[in-house]
């Protein structure tokens, strides 16, 4: 972002503050340079110390338990990336440690229009800050110089990773940079996002979900075949009940989300337990993604980093497809801001729906069954009793959110 503002290039940066406050002396330094202007969404007051940020947390729960959950990278009104991806190295496979499966749309044409006015909307919005309000004795020249000196001690570094060094080797990079891009092209598309006063408190619920809006009308019409992508996925009673009644209306209907041992969120995981039973009874068709090999997911209660699983997409009938930032849970449904885009184009949808089958393969996920009233897991090689490969804190957690009935927030 440095390099691009200094040779002319107007920066601007929004940022969910959930976990950007840890790093608020960087993006006040950002925000210091006259081509680069970054704001926070729904921000904490207090910019550093533990005990503040847990008395802020504790009195403005409701407030701040509403996050801006979008990704959406625009350039020049011209393209626009829109989909899952936070930006980090476990987003692009370019972690040691953990790395997730992701998916996003690259976009020319009228949507990006709609892609940057949705920015626009969230960038104006009342619970956005600039950081020179935030932080105004960070936001410095000597900040910069800082971050500059700081930055320029990694450059050698960031060139020789390997992940830098497998960009420059790849024969499909290279032709996307020269302009070789296997594009698709529609008129029927729609870009959706949230009224960014949903974290706010207004508009709150199912109704104040646009993008459901548009999901449950596009699962209720297919007729052949639905299959969901989600790694956070907690349907609760109703949405298991409208995907049963799919079945029973003759629409296969299938799920990929994380097992207990990929999903880094196990809470999460128990939520969705609670409704597996009634989904499998009805005839829905479930996978559960094996931790990518070679890696270790990293754990926690509320952590929303780490999973194996990222993508959130969905295909019906082979001809209209959705990718965005939409899980299929209460969080996303009542209280995240979300986005995302709709799309009929029949040889994209083919496409996700090919990336399901290649992931829900016994090589990457098992498949959960019901067996007198038990769940198995099954890879076609071995099955399981009780959830593969996950540890005892794990099934602790699931467990306790089950019992706890949490849904709500997760």
């Amino acid at each position: 972002m440095l390099e691009a503002a200094d040779r002319g290039v107007k920066v601007r940066l929004l940022v969910d503050d959930m976990d950007a406050r840890g790093k608020n002396y960087k993006f006040a330094a950002l925000a210091a340079h006259p081509n680069i202007d970054v704001r926070m969404f729904n921000p904490f007051g207090s910019r550093t110390g533990a005990l503040q940020f847990a008395f802020e947390a504790l009195g403005s729960f409701s407030r701040i338990n509403r996050r801006m959950h979008n990704k959406s990278w625009i350039a020049d009104n011209r393209i626009a990336i829109v989909g899952g991806r936070n930006l980090g190295n476990e987003y692009f496979g370019a972690s040691k440690e953990v790395n997730f499966v992701d998916l996003d749309f690259a976009m020319v044409g009228p949507v990006v229009r709609d892609a940057s006015a949705s920015f626009d909307r969230y960038w104006n919005s009342q619970a956005s800050y600039p950081m020179a309000l935030l932080a105004p004795d960070d936001v410095t020249t000597a900040a910069l110089d800082a971050l500059r000196k700081s930055a320029a001690s990694r450059i050698a570094d960031a060139q020789n990773h390997p992940f830098a060094v497998e960009l420059r080797n790849s024969d499909a990079i290279q032709r996307l940079v020269a302009g070789d891009w296997p594009m698709h092209w529609t008129s029927q598309y729609l870009f959706v996002a949230d009224d960014p006063a949903k974290a706010l408190g207004d508009g709150s619920g199912p109704a104040g979900s646009l993008v459901l809006a548009m999901i449950g009308p596009m699962v209720k019409d297919a007729k052949q075949q639905v299959s969901i992508i989600s790694p956070y996925f907690v349907p609760g009673k109703r949405g298991s009940s409208f995907l049963v009644s799919q079945v029973e209306d003759g629409t296969g209907v299938r799920v990929l989300t994380n097992s207990l041992a990929a999903n880094d969120v196990a809470m999460v995981y128990g939520g969705y337990s609670r409704s597996r039973p009634t989904l499998l009874k009805g005839g829905v068709q479930i996978w559960e993604l094996k931790p990518l090999p070679g890696t270790q997911t990293q754990r926690s209660m509320f952590g929303s980093s780490g999973a194996s699983l990222h993508t959130k997409a969905l295909a019906a009938d082979s001809s209209r497809l959705f990718v965005g930032s939409y899980n299929l849970d209460p969080r996303s449904t009542s209280l995240n801001c979300e986005q995302g885009v709709f799309v009929e184009e029949p040889t994209v949808a083919t496409q996700l729906e090919a990336i399901f089958d290649q992931e829900s393969s016994g090589e990457r996920a098992w498949a959960v069954t019901l067996e007198h009233g038990k769940p198995r897991w099954s890879d076609g090689s071995r099955t399981y009793d009780d959830s593969p490969e996950a540890s005892g804190g794990q099934k602790f957690q699931a467990w306790l959110a089950k019992v706890l009935h949490l849904d709500s927030q997760l």
